[in-house]
């Protein structure tokens, strides 16, 4: 039986992102990958069962990564402001730290791997944002709203940021740079939206 080699296996991860991206699901290959990684189609199989459980072990490895990220140095039990604060910084510095893994994960979002991906975070995720909104709620410092109408208010305004950061271009093709000022400039317009 063959060993496992890390380094190889960073290898394979890495390519495997990168050919999911470039040419989606649908033109991705346990073959293709094998080339572009420059392993034997067999020592693959090392490290996954098939095509399906290597796009579902990075998809869950690249979301614990980020709830990891989104929740460094965050507290509950903190202050609205001061939490939102805390998770806009995390969220903007990994996602344009890991442009290439969210990419990947915005694809595993909008396709059939969805479910079984977010199954192993989303727990955590809750338990976590469950708490602090309580508090916020409870302190008066939010207002009362549909988690859906919270979640497109609160968090959208930076994921579009990031993403005309990502295209070099915002509306009209003019062109984009994501910095502090122009985050913290929409953070501080969904507070007011948000707070009461």
């Amino acid at each position: 039986m063959r060993i496992r080699d890390e380094h190889k296996e960073q290898i394979v991860k890495q390519k495997a992102i990168e050919l999911l991206v470039s040419q989606g699901f649908e033109g991705f290959s346990m073959q293709k990958l094998a080339k572009a990684a420059n392993v034997s189609p067999a020592t693959l199989y090392i490290y996954y069962r098939d095509k399906e459980d290597l796009v579902m072990s990075i998809g869950r490895e690249i979301g614990k990564k980020l709830n990891h990220a989104i929740f460094k140095d965050f507290n509950p039990e903190a202050p609205f402001e001061d939490g939102m604060r805390v998770q806009w910084r995390n969220r903007a510095n990994f996602m344009l730290s890991h442009a290439l893994e969210m990419t990947f994960y915005e694809q595993i979002k909008n396709s059939t791997f969805r479910e079984a991906v977010a199954a192993d975070i989303v727990a955590e995720f809750k338990e976590k944002m469950s708490v602090f909104m309580r508090n916020a709620i409870e302190k008066n410092e939010v207002k009362v709203m549909p988690i859906e109408v919270f979640w497109s208010v609160a968090y959208a305004p930076l994921y579009n940021l990031l993403r005309f950061h990502s295209e070099g271009k915002s509306i009209g093709d003019r062109p984009f740079v994501f910095s502090e000022e122009i985050m913290w400039q929409t953070f501080d317009l969904v507070m007011k939206a948000l707070k009461i």
